[in-house]
């Protein structure tokens, strides 16, 4: 009599069978609780293609004298996130030495400066947007304020974190030596944690590509309100040649970062 040998284990069999339950139960509860109605998206499919299709496809060109404001929309979205980037990236290196408890030297501080970054962190660019526009109106600076805040909050905590490796016995060595502050830093926490900074750096110029056309369709400038202008005054497929256009900027700057990234990390 042949012997059944399960591919998977009874017991992680089980765990993802009340998974599957659980995740089940909650999805059925939080559609009651919402008013959702899965079966009412299914029936206005046909509503929803017919709109993509006929309204947003196939994707047109707006009018000649029109296509330069809209790539040099797309650079200003470029501009926006290199350089909130940039400004935040050195903002938080300067305050993430003062939220790693193995850097700093006040240690008893380095949990108020990772709380105010955490407490930034959670609040989105675009709720940032909404609030600055009582103040700054609506235009670039208030995409590049948004961008900012919520890059310099990111890259406190990561920056702590990648403060964190670096072994106490250097830095004990140097304090043993009298080495200052601003010695144990150019010692010991640059040379080790350098790549770890740019990597960081890197990966939120990817993430600043997308939340600036977000922030620019509420007023932040870019061709995030180029979008929403097109979209306004229902030139929707002219729209989806920007949107096209977005997706190609994402990808490309995505796909640099990536590499640039991989040769740092070697």
């Amino acid at each position: 009599m042949k012997q059944r040998i399960p591919l998977i284990a009874r017991d992680q069999k089980r765990l993802y069978t009340w998974f599957l339950i659980i995740f089940a139960v909650l999805f059925a509860a939080a559609t009651f609780f919402t008013g959702f109605n899965p079966g009412v998206l299914i029936a206005n499919g046909d509503a929803f293609w017919s709109f993509i299709t006929e309204d947003f496809l196939p994707p047109a060109l707006p009018a000649s004298g029109k296509i330069a404001n809209i790539l040099s929309s797309v650079l200003v979205t470029l501009a926006l996130a290199l350089s909130s980037t940039a400004v935040a990236a050195v903002l938080a290196f300067f305050v993430s030495l003062f939220g790693s408890e193995t850097i700093s030297p006040f240690p008893k501080c380095a949990k108020f400066v990772r709380g105010f970054a955490t407490f930034l962190r959670n609040i989105p660019a675009l709720v940032w947007a909404f609030i600055l526009f009582s103040s700054l109106g609506i235009g670039t600076g208030v995409g590049f304020v948004a961008l900012c805040i919520t890059s310099f909050a990111f890259m406190v905590r990561a920056f702590v974190e990648t403060m964190e490796d670096v072994s106490e016995d250097c830095i004990e060595s140097l304090s043993a030596v009298g080495a200052s502050f601003p010695q144990r830093v150019s010692q010991a926490v640059l040379p080790s944690c350098m790549s770890g900074f740019l990597s960081w750096f890197l990966y939120c110029i990817e993430v600043n590509i997308r939340a600036s056309t977000i922030v620019g369709m509420v007023g932040g400038g870019g061709v995030g309100l180029t979008l929403f202008s097109y979209i306004k005054s229902f030139q929707y497929d002219i729209a989806l040649s920007i949107i096209l256009l977005i997706a190609v900027m994402v990808i490309v700057v995505d796909q640099i970062t990536a590499r640039l990234r991989k040769e740092i990390g070697k």
